[in-house]
């Protein structure tokens, strides 16, 4: 009589097939997995969109990237000079603060809002606040200083679950960063230089800036719904960014420019001059040559209370997950790039309130055309009230150039 049971070619040949048909579902599942992901990214910025327009509603003007406090600057350190703006203070934030600290009200985020509003002595190291009063002031001190508890709170609504980055040496993360428009000329002074003792640099920087910034957001500018001509539905206000893993993805950490900053012409002349010098690595050309790289505290998205350049904003000119490019640092007058953990794009939400994702491949114009700014010329297609040089996505990124573009013609 016959034995029952399997012979070892057929208990191989079942291991095969389950084999195969695990190597099949993984990807399938792995692929499910990021697709929720992305759900919940493009819910995050839609809870961001309502709060923008909430915030709207109740203060008529949106929310002002790079507000704040200042001590005036004939009082402030250094014998009667104008403190710096891009250093840090303990007794006032010197007009650093994103536009996503005055819309965590409207997040769900009431209790991070009365931390920051309200005096505190609270620290995360347990000390007295390093102040004259043993008090953090009402709206913080400026959001690089990790012992003011606040600035340290990671705020769900503002990461994305595809991006992995936690941990120092950045604070509160953010993946949801402002657009400043298709020109990054003077973007990072905005239309004023709040406390400067010298009026005549004032009134230059706010000249260029008037010139050239036309994004929804202007920095130290109180803007309105009513500023963006283009049209709501056409006009990106709020955009994605990946956060630094401390790796040199070129994304995420800046490459200064050879030139240092003198490049800071090179990079307004010829955007896609980074991508063109050998900054980066040709057999990975995502990740930056070694050298010269910012240092590790100057990550993307590393302070989402923080209004500069490389934390909360970016610009409509190089198209979704391209690299930053910057002159001497990231502070001085750099291109900031939407960027994400999602293969093929990134998410944006328009002015009305609308979520879409775009992809890597937008039609993005001549990335080698000069940025519009003040001393732009009609032979360049750089002049102030031009239509963006750089295709749909800088006209997305443009509020007022009577450019009518859609991201259905991406």
């Amino acid at each position: 009589m016959r034995s029952q049971g399997f012979t070892l070619v057929e208990l191989l040949v079942v291991i095969a097939i389950i084999g195969i048909l695990v190597g099949l579902l993984l990807p399938a599942v792995q692929a499910a997995r990021e697709a929720a992901r992305r759900m919940s990214c493009g819910n995050n910025l839609k809870q961001i969109g309502i709060a923008l327009h909430n915030y709207e509603s109740a203060y008529k003007q949106l929310p002002m990237q790079g507000a704040g406090t200042d001590i005036g600057w004939n009082t402030a350190p250094g014998n009667g000079t104008a403190p710096n703006w891009w250093s840090g203070y303990n007794t006032f934030n010197y007009w650093r603060l994103s536009a996503l600290v005055g819309m965590t009200p409207f997040m769900e985020q009431g209790a991070v809002w009365d931390k920051i509003s309200t005096p505190s002595q609270e620290t995360t190291s347990g000390n007295p606040p390093p102040t004259p009063s043993g008090f953090w002031p009402a709206m913080g001190p400026s959001p690089d200083r990790i012992e003011y508890v606040p600035w340290t709170i990671e705020i769900p609504t503002l990461r994305c679950p595809s991006d992995p980055g936690s941990g120092l040496p950045s604070l509160g993360r953010t993946n949801y960063a402002m657009c400043m428009g298709d020109s990054h000329w003077r973007s990072q002074h905005g239309s004023q230089r709040p406390g400067s003792n010298n009026s005549g640099e004032q009134q230059d920087y706010a000249t260029h800036s008037n010139a050239a910034n036309r994004g929804v957001f202007v920095q130290h500018k109180g803007m309105k719904f009513r500023d963006v001509l283009d049209g709501l539905s056409n006009t990106i206000a709020i955009g994605e960014i990946a956060t630094d893993l401390g790796d040199l993805d070129s994304r995420t950490r800046a490459k200064r420019h050879p030139s240092g900053q003198p490049g800071q012409d090179t990079i307004r002349m010829n955007p896609n001059t980074c991508q063109e010098i050998g900054m980066l690595d040709p057999d990975r050309p995502l990740f930056w040559v070694s050298g010269g790289i910012e240092p590790v505290t100057k990550g993307r998205g590393f302070r989402w209370a923080d209004a500069q350049a490389m934390q909360t904003q970016f610009h409509t000119i190089a198209p979704p997950n391209k690299p930053l490019c910057i002159p001497h640092d990231s502070n001085g007058p750099s291109i900031m790039t939407a960027s994400s953990r999602h293969p093929g794009g990134a998410h944006v939400v328009m002015g009305d309130g609308a979520v879409t994702f775009v992809t890597d491949s937008i039609e993005a114009g001549n990335q080698n055309n000069p940025v519009i700014y003040r001393g732009g010329t009609a032979a360049n297609n750089n002049m102030p009230g031009e239509q963006s040089p750089y295709g749909i996505w800088g006209a997305l990124g443009s509020r007022a150039a009577r450019e009518t573009e859609s991201l259905e013609n991406q």
